[in-house]
């Protein structure tokens, strides 16, 4: 008797598609959940697309242009942003506010008027302090935007050929130690001769004389509480005088201390005056 041939099971070539129709719909699924609750951007859309209208077609063809920035209203007039919020009982983040920026050059402006004004009250203060020998010309205070000159004569300072101060003259440097104590600016010490030329064991010349004289200052300066940092010694010798060495009043007028006090914006700048 004849033996029946086995048929072979049909191999279903096709079942790979049952999960890939599977795996569409939960994407498809997925993206619509998403954009469900996606907020819409309509101003940064429409700007895209007048941009990329522009590049290839010519001028825009949105009539009124939405900012960017601006959300998709709602339900209710509110933007999307709004009702999740609302939906979820919080409060939406408020928007970012500008503050306007003051330009630098006002800026500068501003400050170099407010160091002027506070120059001007240390001004004040220094020749009330040295107010009686203003009087007898003495001292001379002179006023500038930008520093304050304050001339000692060396004949109340110092005997002469001398850098040694004298004990009324220490007085008068610690009376404006006082004055020059608390406050930030930068104090430049200058020493000046006449033109008489001087040779000795101490003083080779005017030079070291001067520079010699200016430093003595410094000291009861930064004795008197300045602070070291702020204070600066230079000699000019007899290179810089104020009259004519040709008279003894000449001369008495060029032998002095000059005390530059520096404004807040010269100090931090590092502007030397001319002296």
């Amino acid at each position: 008797m004849a033996r029946r041939k086995k048929h072979e099971e049909h191999l279903n070539h096709e079942a790979w598609a049952i999960p890939y129709g599977d795996l569409i719909t939960l994407l498809l699924a997925f993206f619509v959940v998403m954009y469900a609750i996606s907020s819409v951007n309509e101003g940064k859309y429409r700007v895209l697309s007048d941009s990329l209208v522009a590049a290839f077609r010519g001028t825009p063809r949105t009539v009124h242009p939405v900012e960017v920035g601006q959300k998709a209203p709602g339900p209710g007039g509110e933007s999307r942003e709004q009702a999740h919020y609302k939906a979820l009982g919080a409060q939406p983040q408020s928007p970012l506010t500008l503050v306007p920026v003051t330009p630098p050059h006002e800026q500068l402006t501003r400050r170099a008027e407010a160091a002027a004004e506070a120059l001007k009250k240390v001004a004040d203060q220094v020749e009330a302090a040295m107010a009686d020998l203003i009087k007898s010309d003495q001292v001379i205070v002179r006023r500038n935007d930008f520093w304050i000159e304050v001339e000692m004569r060396t004949d109340i300072l110092y005997p002469s050929g001398s850098a040694q101060l004298s004990t009324d003259a220490v007085g008068v440097i610690q009376r404006l130690a006082k004055v020059l104590g608390p406050l930030p600016n930068s104090i430049r010490v200058e020493g000046h001769t006449d033109d008489r030329p001087i040779n000795t064991k101490a003083f080779y010349s005017n030079w070291e004389l001067s520079a010699a004289r200016a430093a003595s200052v410094v000291r009861v300066l930064a004795g008197g509480g300045v602070t070291p940092a702020r204070l600066a010694v230079i000699g000019y010798g007899e290179n810089r005088p104020r009259q004519s060495n040709t008279t003894p009043q000449g001369r008495n007028a060029n032998r002095r201390v000059v005390l530059v006090i520096l404004s807040t914006t010269q100090s931090s700048n590092g502007t030397n005056p001319a002296t």
